[in-house]
């Protein structure tokens, strides 16, 4: 790992040609030309495996491109076809906890956005604070509670570049309305929707899981679901004008109880992704398969 992609560059900061320097890289290297992209979450790679005509590449092969270092995060980039439609897959993101600086958790967006990527679709593995919610539900993100923003740490922070987007964008459509009436569709076709719900995603930068009274404050803020990632990549997303659809997996319900013996852990978290990561993957390839329409 060198200097410039090591998670001790804290205070980084890029410029439209170092994102068009990766962007440019990529399309010299493959012939696809993706307009949906997907980011895959803890355990959830094995989206990228529906990929056909698949070109793989490392992310330490790519300039300034980060590197994972999340157990379940296998850190490559993979472009494809899914359902007859170009795509590109990140089997693995990059997050806060790990050191890196907010834009460089960031980075990949606007360089798909330079790729011409239309429309984002981001899956992580969350914890469920909704009672009403059991493990492995399967949440559409229909809006989210962005912590770390409220301390500062907003990759839009810094000089705006009115190439991708405008110095203060909307983040009240953050998750597009349209995708989710889809997702729904898509889920009752595939008999998904016995399992599918809706509801607010927070994120908190982690690493350590949520304490009690820190769950029992999200929850009255209104959270359904909280988890280490996904915010800042919608928000960059936004800006740049992609659509999103954002879909976490319940992976464990939080701790509310001081009497409980339950502790969450990140092994448990990858355990439950196994078990449902074919049921998330279906009415994704479906949704694509639709996407492909309107997005060529």
């Amino acid at each position: 790992m060198d200097a410039s992609t090591s998670p001790s560059s804290l205070q980084c900061s890029y410029s439209f040609e170092d994102y068009k320097k990766t962007a440019d890289w990529l399309l010299e290297h493959t012939k696809q030309r993706p307009k949906v992209a997907i980011i895959c979450g803890s355990g959830l790679g094995g989206l990228a495996d529906l990929l056909e005509d698949k070109t793989v590449f490392p992310y330490k092969d790519i300039p300034s491109f980060p590197t994972s270092t999340v157990q379940g995060h296998r850190g490559q980039l993979v472009f494809g076809k899914l359902q007859g439609c170009e795509c590109v897959c990140m089997q693995g993101r990059f997050h806060f906890y790990e050191g890196y600086s907010i834009h460089k958790v960031t980075y990949p967006v606007r360089v798909f956005f330079l790729l011409g990527v239309k429309t984002l679709i981001v899956t992580n593995a969350a914890g469920g604070l909704n009672t009403a919610f059991n493990v492995g539900d399967i949440m559409l993100i229909k809006d989210h509670i962005n912590m770390p923003g409220f301390a500062g740490q907003n990759p839009l922070c810094g000089h705006n570049d009115d190439r991708f987007g405008v110095r203060f964008p909307c983040m009240s459509d953050a998750y597009d309305r349209d995708l989710r009436a889809l997702a729904k569709k898509t889920a009752k076709e595939q008999d998904c929707d016995s399992f599918l719900q809706e509801g607010v995603y927070c994120m908190l930068a982690g690493p350590t899981y949520e304490t009690i009274a820190e769950s029992r404050v999200l929850q009255t803020l209104g959270a359904d679901a909280v988890g280490m990632s996904t915010v800042p990549e919608v928000v960059v997303a936004r800006h740049c004008g992609l659509r999103v659809l954002g879909l976490s997996l319940i992976n464990n319900k939080v701790v509310m109880d001081y009497e409980s013996k339950e502790k969450a852990n990140h092994e448990e978290v990858l355990k439950t992704t196994q078990l449902r990561t074919k049921d998330l993957q279906r009415p994704v390839s479906q949704l694509v398969c639709q996407l492909s329409f309107g997005n060529q």
